[in-house]
């Protein structure tokens, strides 16, 4: 077992857009770093990294 298999969480990312028209954080609705085109969840990088906070694996 390597010391990656204990955390489960998807790490995937969204691309990131080269310019405006960004989409719009699902959580707070400011705009984020990925293109508007992106289908999926895009968060601003304050709820991403508050999202990572609380799925953190603890040891």
């Amino acid at each position: 077992m390597s010391d990656d298999d204990y955390c489960l969480i998807n790490a995937t990312r969204p691309p990131v857009a080269d310019g405006p028209p960004y989409a719009e954080c699902v959580l707070c609705r400011e705009p984020t770093e990925h293109p508007e085109s992106y289908k999926g969840i895009t968060l601003c990088p304050v709820c991403e990294w508050q999202e990572a906070q609380r799925t953190a694996c603890s040891g």
